[in-house]
């Protein structure tokens, strides 16, 4: 069963509980756990956010009735009157936000504005502090689109470092969930400038921080146009690849399905796959339960096989046709197809021998050993430049 394979109980905990209903959306979609499972994973993942307008239509989903329990009646009111106190709090801030006039006078010096905002327009710090409290508060209402403009211009006048950070991560993930992936990439590229030279308390929070971005970046990579090949520069980076060997072993595949659908990077994956040695990738039934890649699911799958029949054609000359089939997860019949249409559509030298099953390679290259000659050859030449190299710098220092 497909949800032997689900990922989900693992990249829940490092992810805002905003972004892992996505997950559960996805979940549901593809009937992975039954439906009231899930529902029920909804109404808890929303009894610690503001959004009791969606909880109480879940609920009366779930129980089939349009009585809602009294305990989000009261709830719900509650959100209302916190939200209009915050509302409230921030308006001066809020009111010259929305002035283009006045946004004129801002610069990019922050002290600047402070101070010019207090002469001129008796707006302080607790005003200032008032806009992030509201921010948030839009972002735990399901506001994402005012969360983030708020985020955003909260940043611009904070200089406090940790708040600051605080608010870029939460303008990361209203972007994120409304799929806005070019701004969300800007947004994920700040943080991680910020993470990556930034001085932690601990090494072991920097590493934590690390795993939440790449966590984070899922969302981004298997959306964006480019992302296939800068999750692999992300994720391929000795701090980061260190941080998911030791702490997130998962997101190996992620990044191994990446390399597979992205035949740019091909040389990369050789040494990659000496990292996935001690993580047994589980190919078709990991990509069905897998909401990030499961877009890529038919390319990946394409990819994959087109890697396995060239790793083959590499060494064999004559290939059996229902080993080969087994390989690339294909029954003999569909395997023939899928290598006729290659031999078609491909410069493949190939031809199918149907009375014995098997696949007879033209090689027009050096065969492995003529091509383990001419590597030795190779680096028995670079070996001679390097020694004569280091003579020719050792002599002037023998003659001092």
């Amino acid at each position: 069963m497909a949800s032997e394979y689900d990922l989900t109980p693992r990249i829940a905990p490092q992810l805002d509980r905003h972004l892992v209903f996505p997950l559960l959306e996805f979940l549901q979609d593809r009937g992975l756990y039954p439906e009231e499972d899930i529902l029920k994973a909804k109404i808890e993942l929303l009894n610690n956010t503001n959004m009791v307008d969606y909880a109480m239509d879940i609920h009366k989903s779930l129980y089939r009735s349009d009585d809602v329990p009294p305990e989000m009646v009261e709830r719900r009111v509650e959100v209302v009157g916190r939200l209009k106190a915050l509302e409230e709090a921030a308006a001066p801030l809020v009111t010259f936000l929305q002035n283009p006039n006045a946004v004129q006078e801002l610069r990019a010096d922050k002290q600047y504005n402070l101070q010019m905002l207090k002469d001129r327009y008796q707006i302080g710090p607790e005003q200032i502090e008032a806009l992030y409290q509201y921010a948030k508060f839009q972002f735990e209402c399901g506001n994402y689109s005012g969360a983030a403009d708020y985020l955003y211009q909260y940043r611009a006048l904070c200089t406090n470092s940790e708040r600051s950070l605080s608010a870029l991560w939460g303008k990361l993930a209203a972007e994120i969930l409304m799929q806005n992936w070019e701004i969300a990439l800007e947004e994920l590229n700040r943080v991680k400038d910020i993470i990556d030279s930034k001085s932690f308390s601990s090494p072991l929070n920097q590493v934590q921080s690390r795993i939440w971005l790449m966590h984070w970046s899922l969302f981004i990579f298997f959306n964006h146009d480019n992302g296939r090949t800068q999750i692999i520069d992300l994720f391929n980076q000795d701090k980061y690849l260190n941080a998911i060997q030791t702490n997130a072993p998962h997101l190996l595949r992620y990044l191994a399905t990446a390399f597979v659908v992205n035949k740019r990077r091909r040389p990369q994956f050789k040494e990659f796959i000496k990292v996935i040695l001690n993580d047994p990738f589980l190919g078709k039934r990991v990509e069905e339960g897998n909401f990030a890649s499961v877009p890529l699911r038919d390319e990946f799958l394409e990819n994959a096989r087109l890697f396995i029949f060239e790793t083959y054609c590499r060494i064999h000359q004559r290939i059996d046709m229902s080993v080969l089939a087994e390989k690339l997860n294909l029954n003999i019949e569909e395997a023939e197809r899928w290598i006729v249409n290659l031999i078609r559509t491909s410069k493949l030298e190939a031809k199918i021998d149907s009375e014995t099953g098997t696949i007879i390679m033209e090689p027009s290259h050096a065969n492995v050993y003529e091509q383990l000659i001419d590597h030795t050859k190779a680096l028995s030449g670079r070996t001679y430049n390097l020694v004569s190299q280091l003579l020719e710098h050792a002599q002037p220092q023998i003659a001092r």
